[in-house]
């Protein structure tokens, strides 16, 4: 097996589980997690906020129970206003406290508008500056929990666009979760962003998009549900991300953290059959990734 697949791990939202209203049909928590397990994946990210038991004992035992480690999870906070600040350091610990009491390492930040996740808005230096305090503050909490922190560029956050990022990137140290295909909707290439910021990559989440299908939500004609009902986000390797030259340069670099398999998806014909449903688009992205000839890592090259 190619050394990276050993750190291939699950989300909930490739099941359709979304913290979104009326986003569609949640499936069982059991049956999400036990498909993860029939696919080989052995670690999960949290999901969205209460899908998975808020008592930390209790999720990890169910993690334990299909054999899944419990990375993290994607927590939107709002990070570049100063009359949320305690609200935001007050979500940051709860979350954190959560995450890594049941054995989770990395911190999923979302610049979000607010808290209801509201119409996206454009930052001024002042509001780019009051961020990065705010991140700086959080890697703080995030320390006591052992924790680190990434923050994930995504489409209709403050943190959409390539000049956001190039904006982020000037004024904060944090870490990143790599994102190629929210990366590539908001006009930053992918490898390029390797070339930036290697060194600031902490978490990757795989994904693969259409990019004209895509285009319509970029440019706020269609929500972000339309254009997952439409299929943006398709199967890895069959949309317009490369994923597989990525993958490559990334283990060439030496990355040895997470890849995350991120395609989102939602429920909305019923509930699908044992054996059909997001398991068989997960099983297909994972049969595309065992095709990609990446680079093994020197410690695979010394034990082989």
């Amino acid at each position: 097996m190619t050394d990276f697949l050993t750190r291939l791990a699950g989300a909930p939202i490739s099941w359709g589980v979304c913290e979104v209203p009326g986003w569609g049909l949640e499936l069982q928590p059991r049956r999400v997690l036990g498909e993860m397990q029939q696919l080989g994946l052995t670690a999960t990210e949290l999901g969205s906020d209460g899908y998975l038991p808020t008592d930390p004992a209790e999720l990890k035992d169910l993690c334990a129970e299909f054999g899944l480690e419990m990375i993290g999870g994607f927590v939107p906070l709002v990070l570049h206003e100063a009359a949320e600040l305690d609200a935001t350091i007050e979500a940051a610990r709860r979350t954190a406290e959560l995450m890594s009491a049941a054995g989770a390492t990395v911190f999923v930040t979302s610049a979000v508008t607010d808290w209801d996740w509201g119409p996206r808005t454009a930052l001024t230096s002042d509001d780019w500056n009051f961020t990065a305090k705010t991140l700086s503050i959080v890697d703080d909490i995030l320390g006591e929990f052992g924790m680190t922190q990434a923050i994930h560029p995504h489409l209709r956050t403050v943190v959409e666009t390539r000049a956001d990022i190039e904006a982020l990137l000037d004024v904060s140290d944090v870490g990143w979760t790599f994102d190629m295909g929210h990366m590539q909707i908001g006009g930053m290439d992918p490898l390029e962003f390797i070339d930036i910021a290697f060194d600031r990559i902490r978490h990757v989440h795989l994904k693969d998009v259409v990019m004209d299908l895509a285009g319509p939500v970029f440019a706020g004609d269609q929500s972000i549900m339309d254009g997952v009902q439409a299929g943006m986000f398709c199967n890895l390797g069959r949309g317009d991300v490369p994923i597989g030259a990525i993958v490559t340069e990334l283990e060439a670099r030496g990355y040895d953290q997470w890849y995350v398999l991120e395609q989102d998806a939602a429920i909305t014909a019923g509930e699908p059959a044992v054996g059909a449903g997001p398991l068989l688009d997960v099983l297909a992205s994972i049969e595309f990734l065992k095709g990609i000839e990446a680079p093994a890592s020197a410690d695979e090259e010394i034990h082989t």
